[in-house]
Parts: C-alpha cells; sequence; structure tokens
C-alpha cells in the first residue's frame, strides 16, 4: 500500500440553532407599501413604512413594540384589498421564519377558524414550522340604536367558538383597538421565557391600555364580562380591584376541555422543542454511528436531550432562582425504539416548570398570652 495521510474535519453539529422564538408575523392593511413583506423592528419608523395616518396594522404594531420591550423584532405583511390572508402568510414563508402569526382586520367566524387551524397543519407539514396563530375578533358594537350590551356581547362570542377545536389558535377579543398588538408584544417580552405566562403581574401592566370601552347603553366593561370570555376560551385582559394597572389574565387556546395546549405557554414550549428535535433528527439520517448497540442507543439519548438540558438551564442571581423554559430532564425522558432495521423512534418527555395561577393565603390569629419578659 502507498503511504498517504488524509485528514478530515467532521462536522459534530454543536453549534446553535437559530432562533425564532419571540419573532411574529403581523398580517393587516395600512396605507403604504401594500403587498410587501416588511422587517420592522423599535427602530422602525411606522410612519415612513405604513403611512401616516392610523391604520389597525400600524397601531398594533407600536402597541407590540411597546410592550415587548428591548431587542423587539417582527415582519409586517401588508394586505391587498383582494388577497387572501392565508396566502399573503404562505408568502412570507418563503422569506423568513416565524413563531406566530398576528392576524387583524379579518370578519372571524368558524370557518376562519377551521382554516387557520389548517394553515397551522400545512405548515407543519410542508415546512416543519410550527407556529401559533392569534386572531383578532372584533370588538362590543357601541351603536346607541344597534350596538350591543355587554351580556348579548358575551353570548355571541361564546357562539363563535363553541364546538371547535383549535389547540394553535387564540382568540383575542379587540375591546381596545390595539388589543391584540398589546397581547402579541407581551408574548415576545425578552424578560421572561417562552414559558412564563401572559399572566405574569411581576414584569409589569400592560402599556397602552387606556380607559375602559362601553357597551351600548353606556355600561363600562366588567370584570365579569372578561371572566365569562375567558371561561368560553378567549384571551383578555383583566384588572385587580385597588390595585393599578390593567393585566393579562389566561393565555388561551383552543383546545378542548382536558387538552395539554389550553393555554399558549405548553404550546410554545412544545414547539420549541418540536423545532430543536426537527433538526437533531435530520442530521442523524443515514448515521450508521446511531444504531441499536447499547453504546450507540446511550449516546443517542445524550444526543437528544441536549436541547432539554438547555431549555431547563436555570439562573440564579442574588438567591432569586430564575427557571429556565421546561423543569430539568429526568432518567427515561428520553427513550429510543427501533420498530424496523431502518426505522427508529425517539420519545420526549417535556415537563414543565409550576406556575401560581390562583394563590390562596390562610390567615390565622394567636390570642395566647404572651409570657415574654
Amino acid at each position: 500500500m502507498w503511504p498517504y495521510v488524509q485528514i478530515n474535519n467532521l462536522n459534530q453539529l454543536q453549534g446553535p440553532v437559530s432562533e425564532v422564538e419571540r419573532h411574529l408575523l403581523f398580517i393587516g392593511s395600512a396605507a403604504s407599501n401594500t403587498g410587501q413583506l416588511l422587517s420592522v423592528n423599535a427602530q422602525s419608523d411606522f410612519d415612513q413604512l405604513l403611512g401616516q395616518g392610523d391604520s389597525e396594522l400600524k397601531t398594533n404594531l407600536l402597541a407590540a413594540r411597546d410592550n415587548a420591550g428591548q431587542n423587539w423584532s417582527a415582519a409586517a405583511f401588508v394586505l391587498p384589498t383582494d388577497m387572501d390572508w392565508i396566502e399573503a402568510a404562505r408568502a412570507a414563508q418563503q422569506t423568513q421564519s416565524f413563531e406566530g402569526m398576528v392576524v387583524l382586520g379579518q370578519i372571524v367566524n368558524g370557518d376562519l377558524i377551521t382554516a387557520a387551524q389548517a394553515l397551522n397543519q400545512e405548515l407543519i407539514a410542508k415546512w416543519g414550522r410550527w407556529q401559533f396563530i392569534l386572531l383578532g375578533v372584533p370588538g362590543i358594537n357601541k351603536d346607541p340604536d344597534e350596538g350591543e350590551s355587554w351580556s348579548e356581547y358575551e353570548a355571541r362570542l361564546a357562539t363563535l367558538q363553541d364546538g371547535i377545536k383549535a389547540d394553535a389558535i387564540a382568540l383575542v377579543p379587540m375591546l381596545w383597538p390595539t388589543l391584540l398588538g398589546v397581547y402579541a408584544g407581551r408574548l415576545c417580552n425578552r424578560a421572561v421565557s417562552i414559558a412564563d405566562s401572559p399572566c405574569r403581574v411581576k414584569t409589569g401592566a400592560l402599556v397602552g391600555v387606556g380607559s375602559k370601552p362601553l357597551d351600548k347603553e353606556g355600561t363600562e366593561l366588567p370584570l365579569a364580562t372578561l371572566q365569562t370570555l375567558e371561561a368560553n376560551r378567549y384571551s383578555v385582559p383583566m384588572w385587580y380591584p385597588d390595585y393599578d394597572g390593567f393585566y393579562w389574565a389566561d393565555g388561551r387556546q383552543l383546545d378542548a376541555e382536558g387538552g395539554d395546549y389550553q393555554v399558549i405557554e405548553n404550546l410554545r414550549v412544545a414547539y420549541k422543542v418540536a423545532r430543536r428535535m426537527r433538526i437533531r433528527a435530520i442530521a442523524r439520517i443515514g448515521d450508521r454511528s446511531f444504531n441499536s448497540s447499547p453504546g450507540s442507543t446511550a449516546a443517542a439519548i445524550t444526543y437528544f436531550g441536549k436541547d432539554l438540558r438547555e431549555m431547563a438551564r436555570a439562573t440564579t442571581i442574588n438567591g432569586q432562582l430564575f427557571p429556565g423554559d421546561i423543569a430539568s430532564p429526568k432518567e427515561g425522558d428520553i427513550t429510543i425504539a427501533w420498530t424496523a432495521k431502518n426505522l427508529v423512534s425517539v420519545f420526549v418527555v417535556v415537563r414543565t416548570v409550576d406556575c401560581p395561577k390562583g394563590i390562596t393565603v390562610n390567615i390565622m390569629l394567636d390570642l395566647s398570652l404572651n409570657e415574654e419578659g
């Protein structure tokens, strides 16, 4: 044999994966750049991009920016009057990837909700992209002659979503004209993780929510109406009596009773794991080092668990623990099963971190004699 030396640089695929979390697509109408997909961030000049006057797209983007805080970015598709929003969503996929979509200005009914869920499944099947969709439901008609009372509004919205299961879809009643942007921005705030509920109070009140809306009789929006809407699977704001500011209730999704994805933080965590696992699985196609031997199986469990370990990484600052996206994986959370000589299934268990959404404080008096002194 003729002597030789060959050096191969082997790519072990240990680098980071591009993050799409907190990057949303907004679809709506505006005066300028019709039919265009615009990249925007906190420094963007929205008057120059979307026109001088107000539009639903522009005002909701501004609300999202103000509630998201630092390092916010998004994309905006300026929808022509003769273009379906689903076609706009498909066109935007050619240029960018997103964690979710914010759809404005549509007449929301059962057909539109089911079409949105079908789009979610299409994007998973076609692109391997997991994206939630936020739909803005028109607010109350407060016209004194043809408008609605709060009870009539509650009844109409209860009927709208009844019987529909669409766990990737969230309905936000536009009780304030910028409420969908407010919610979207709150989901994108980098002060917390994607696993944090939008009901959190610690990061502050909603920004840009003005006085309470009125119904046709001039009655202010009551808290009981928001509770009724939330019980009917709408994602709504709320407030606490004698506590300043507006906050958010639960981030409700249109999952069925008993489903795992009734709240958006569970969906976001599962979607993030799905994105990471897809990249890891692609990298192991045709790799004979991944086989059914005990040593290879142990290595594969470590390999597929890397993203879970990173997502579970917590930070402690001055004694305060800031948890990761998920709880630390345990032994057995990743299982490898060979179903045929060339087919393997990987089972992954993702554990969420506990979060208080209801706190009960019990107070007791001690009326015994104080014997000190």
